[in-house]
């Protein structure tokens, strides 16, 4: 990453990033609500002038590897040589695994198969620079990782390459304020869960640990004040600068844990939103993790305003204020589903990473009781 930019109209820059840049043929990736219902992207298509290329607005939620190919074609057939992307984290990581295919020649799912297999080394980087002007909180624009559902399987897949990183985001609290109301605060709890597992963990470090707390205190303050006025601007920017010091320990170097594991099947198995699923494990995976953790729990209670406090407590009542889920029953998950979750949560990237050791599906179906 090159730059990030902030409290700026999102059009003008991107059109002087464009500019700088010397595109001439930009694929732009972008929510299908917006282009339709607002006229956010109009704005930057009309500032872009003759750039654009073309515009793909079909990528779906958890970013199915149908609508990636889909884009990946778009973009050859454009002969693309910028993407710039308007919407939230399904559309991010959606356009870094689009890049990525473009780069190595990628046009069906068997060939997606052996890119997400292969060594970093052994592929092709992503040579299309992308700028990102996020609409949510969930930060896939700060890191070189891309969440992609397999269609077949239902799974969730990750797709990583150092070059994937956009160069350029762009954070405009003004082009968040047509995102519903649920999602920018729920999207808001994922990154909260980028904070605290990333300073739960026991690889965290002293750089990550250090802006994620900050991070987190900026939460702590800016989500309510979004929840109160919505048209909040500065609250707005707070909450997304939060975003980007969420992911400091990711790009440290630090996992995640539990309820991020759990979550990835949630979303790719369930459909549930990556917000909706931080808001009902996180807790409750705190709580499970306390006698391995207590001691950096004790530092998310403190950076949330409540010292002495029991963290996963704290984030219950917090995420509750929101009007936030925060149970499996409210999403219509039960306990017929649990067996299927727990057992594919063991092959998620996250949960052999735990800071309380998880050795089979067993303890996974602790945690899912916990929070039904």
């Amino acid at each position: 990453m090159e730059s990030v930019v902030f409290g700026v109209p999102a059009a003008k820059t991107a059109a002087r990033m464009v500019e700088e840049r010397g595109a001439k043929r930009v694929l732009m990736i972008v929510s299908g609500t917006l282009n339709r219902e607002t006229d956010e992207i109009a704005k930057v298509r009309d500032a872009l002038g003759p750039k654009v290329a073309a515009t793909f607005d079909r990528m779906g939620a958890h970013t199915p590897r149908t609508d990636v190919l889909a884009a990946t074609a778009m973009g050859r057939k454009a002969d693309a040589d910028l993407i710039l992307t308007f919407g939230g984290g399904s559309v991010t990581d959606g356009s870094k695994a689009a890049a990525y295919c473009l780069a190595n020649d990628i046009s069906d799912e068997d060939s997606m198969d052996k890119l997400r297999d292969a060594d970093a080394d052994k592929t092709v980087p992503p040579s299309i620079p992308q700028i990102s002007i996020p609409t949510t909180l969930s930060a896939g624009e700060f890191s070189a990782l891309s969440g992609v559902t397999n269609t077949r399987t239902k799974k969730k897949e990750l797709f990583k390459h150092p070059a994937m990183m956009p160069r350029s985001v762009i954070l405009d609290p003004a082009a968040t304020v047509h995102t519903p109301e649920w999602l920018f605060l729920s999207t808001g709890i994922r990154a909260v869960d980028h904070c605290v597992e990333g300073i739960c963990s026991h690889e965290s470090n002293p750089y990550g640990d250090a802006i994620a707390l900050e991070g987190l205190s900026l939460f702590a303050e800016s989500l309510p004040r979004v929840k109160a006025d919505p048209t909040d601007l500065d609250a707005r920017l707070d909450c997304m600068l939060g975003t980007w010091m969420s992911m400091a320990p990711l790009v440290g170097g630090v996992p995640m844990g539990a309820s991020h594991g759990i979550g990835y099947v949630l979303g790719a198995a369930h459909g549930i939103p990556h917000g909706h699923t931080s808001c009902i494990m996180l807790p409750d995976v705190m709580r499970w993790n306390k006698a391995h953790n207590a001691d950096k729990q004790a530092l998310i209670a403190e950076a949330m305003g409540h010292p002495g406090k029991d963290a996963g407590d704290v984030l219950d009542d917090f995420i509750s204020g929101l009007g936030m889920p925060r149970s499996l029953s409210s999403v219509n998950v039960g306990r017929e589903d649990f067996e299927h979750i727990a057992s594919r949560s063991m092959g998620t990237p996250w949960v052999p990473r735990n800071p309380r050791p998880i050795k089979g599906p067993e303890q996974i179906l602790e945690i899912l009781e916990m929070a039904l």
